[in-house]
């Protein structure tokens, strides 16, 4: 991926340096690394999932205490150096989609952490995997997930960092545009299974990050030789029925929360191919 010289974004908050706070209120967060903590976190990281997925859905714990500003990351660190110019991508990227439709695009902040972080979803535990807020609008992510992914999941490159970043953001963009909170009253109102309504919404921001691939391509020329097949790889590698084997069950579809392999690919190409905010309708196709 080409990556290197090009701008940064400023929507960047370096918090590695300070722990993380009590529980907070305010949303459920939606993060790439949900299932794998909830299938094999005990296993890998000796976290209780029902901990983690009492996290995510914002039960229980105490409002969290505000933290103060958050500096900008070093420059001498390359990968949060990386990590912030694929979030300034696909900041060009949804600002002009949205100017297109005649809206304005409301930029997420990243925040690196180490451990453990509070937000206004709850504390966030970088066994969570990235996640995104939508109380407060952010993007986590402990930068040692890559690792993980690289070396735990079978998932090594660059452009599949950047997926991960650009499928987080997806969220947010979920989120500006109300899609979010229709499926939060949506699951409120019964109708659709729960577990149904996830696959769909994080099949959808699969959709978007391809959205963004195809138009950072278009502008900047961004993809080398081997970069989709990484992107692919690593769908493979977090979806459903691949967690479910890697931790020894049995691969159980109604259980799906994220969406399997294929499903995760099929529509992470379905945007980048078209690179239409449209085609990534998941909650209007039959099958998923």
């Amino acid at each position: 991926m080409r990556w290197e010289g090009n701008r940064e974004s400023s929507n960047v908050e370096d918090r590695r340096a300070g722990g993380g706070g009590g529980f907070g209120l305010g949303g459920r967060s939606v993060g790439i690394g949900t299932i794998v903590i909830a299938l094999v976190g005990g296993a890998i990281f000796g976290i209780n999932p029902l901990t983690i997925l009492n996290i995510l859905s914002g039960g229980g714990g105490t409002v969290a205490t505000q933290q103060g500003p958050a500096p900008a990351p070093p420059q001498n660190d390359p990968m949060a150096k990386f990590v912030s110019t694929v979030l300034a991508d696909t900041e060009d990227v949804w600002k002009q989609l949205f100017a297109q439709g005649g809206a304005t695009y409301r930029e997420p902040k990243l925040v690196l952490f180490r451990g453990a972080v509070g937000t206004a979803c709850g504390t966030g535990q970088s066994a969570m995997g990235p996640f995104y807020c939508p109380g407060d609008q952010k993007v986590y992510i402990d930068l040692g997930f890559y690792e993980t992914l690289k070396t735990r999941m079978g998932a090594p490159g660059d452009f599949a960092q950047a997926y991960v970043i650009a499928h987080e953001v997806g969220h947010h963009v979920q989120h500006v545009l109300g899609i979010t909170d229709k499926v939060e009253a949506a699951r409120s109102r019964g109708g659709r299974a729960a577990n149904e309504m996830s696959v769909r919404l994080e099949l959808q921001a699969d959709c978007f990050a391809g959205v963004w691939g195809h138009h950072a391509q278009a502008s900047r020329q961004i993809l080398e030789q081997g970069d989709i097949e990484e992107a692919m790889n690593a769908a493979a590698k977090i979806g459903d029925d691949a967690l479910q084997r890697s931790a020894g069950k049995a691969v159980v579809p109604d259980s799906f929360t994220h969406g399997s392999s294929e499903q995760r690919q099929r529509w992470f190409m379905t945007g980048f191919k078209s690179g239409s905010v449209k085609a990534c309708d998941t909650f209007s196709a039959r099958n998923l």
